[in-house]
């Protein structure tokens, strides 16, 4: 993984290059209702979010760490994320989007101010400000930054991603409480 992640590759070119050969212009990963200038985000035009190079990202890996080690991986981001699924399930205001799939996790957030409040015309409208606002308040923090993401017909709601190997249950529990808080 550091073989890509901890890389630089410095251009001259100024005419968007980099986004052209690697940009997937993937909506579900770079809204645009963000805080920031946008030009300042560029994981679109980096080659470690283009799927172009994930089979060799997958290869160094495998060398790495061998298949047995892979294994362990594998079965610690199920586990982190059946633990986070409950840390989740018994908090009040969390609500899945749906069951996880592998070791993605989607969920809302709902505020106490939009509790009870289902019925009301503007309900999925202010719960989808909901996730952007949340992370911003921690971002400007420095405390943690999660994604959020609509899908189809489901308003902005939090998708974390269970994968760091390094992740003990304090910091599973970490999360959903520094959401609560933000």
């Amino acid at each position: 993984r550091s073989s890509l992640q901890c890389s630089a590759l410095l251009l001259k070119d100024t005419s968007g290059l980099l986004k052209r050969c690697h940009s997937a212009s993937a909506s579900y990963l770079f809204q645009t209702d963000k805080f920031y200038d946008m030009s300042f985000d560029t994981g679109d035009k980096s080659m470690q979010c283009g799927r172009r190079v994930d089979c060799l990202k997958l290869w160094l890996m495998w060398k790495a760490n061998g298949t047995d080690g892979l294994e362990k991986r594998v079965n610690k981001a199920l586990g982190c994320t059946r633990f986070l699924l409950e840390e989740i399930k018994k908090r009040e205001g969390f609500r899945l989007v749906l069951q996880p799939e592998f070791v993605n996790l989607c969920f809302w957030y709902i505020p106490p101010s939009l509790r009870g409040e289902q019925e009301s015309a503007d309900y999925w409208e202010k719960l989808g400000k909901v996730a952007p606002a949340i992370k911003e308040r921690m971002v400007k923090k420095g405390s943690m930054m999660v994604s959020y993401q609509p899908h189809g017909n489901s308003v902005n709601f939090f998708r974390q991603i269970v994968i760091n190997p390094e992740l003990t249950e304090d910091d599973l529990t970490f999360f959903p409480d520094e959401i609560g808080r933000a």
